[in-house]
């Protein structure tokens, strides 16, 4: 992969076509069954070829790949999860079909997302910013190459970081388990 300004519509797709067999087996990994594997790499190579613009070339074609995966995993999995999927065995679907639409309120999980992204904010950036890469899909090769940093430096970087953010993690919700504790 060139790392030049653009990359041309036939690189792309030799590209995409050379990480095939990864995106396959990782999808296959997030569902589990080889029909949803196929339909989840499916609904990925065409999100990345109508988003082509805007992979930036130089970056990790592969985690950008894998990131676009993982996102379309997890929506669709949050789709049937609030859709409550419903198997409807009746003529017509009717019972289906009757169901309201109900929205949710995600200010919650929205606060608890601002929470542990000022966790991670909070972290020393000799911490913070090889962990962010190895969330994003980075290996940690690839991840000690581009900070000049030993392989085993990286990766303990990695483990302190999740270990801090666990400890973090732990004595904030502690405070709300405690405060249920005492409100019952």
């Amino acid at each position: 992969m060139e790392k030049n300004s653009d990359m041309s519509t036939m690189e792309f797709y030799a590209s995409l076509n050379q990480q095939s067999q990864t995106l396959h087996n990782f999808a296959f990994s997030l569902t589990r069954d080889m029909e949803d594997a196929k339909d989840l790499y499916q609904e990925t190579a065409f999100r990345a070829l109508s988003n082509r613009d805007k992979f930036q070339p130089g970056t990790n074609f592969k985690a950008w790949l894998i990131t676009i995966m993982k996102n379309i995993f997890i929506n669709n999995y949050r789709r049937k999860v609030k859709g409550g999927i419903v198997s409807d065995n009746s003529e017509n679907q009717y019972y289906l079909n009757s169901i309201n639409n109900s929205i949710l309120n995600s200010a919650e999980s929205d606060i608890m997302m601002d929470e542990l992204n000022g966790m991670v904010e909070s972290l020393d950036d000799s911490l913070k910013i090889p962990f962010l890469r190895y969330f994003h899909g980075y290996k940690y090769q690839e991840i000690a190459d581009e900070l000049h940093l030993p392989l085993g430096t990286v990766k303990s970087r990695i483990f302190f970081a999740r270990k801090a953010l666990k400890h973090m993690i732990g004595q904030h919700y502690k405070m709300y388990d405690e405060a249920a504790i005492l409100e019952n």
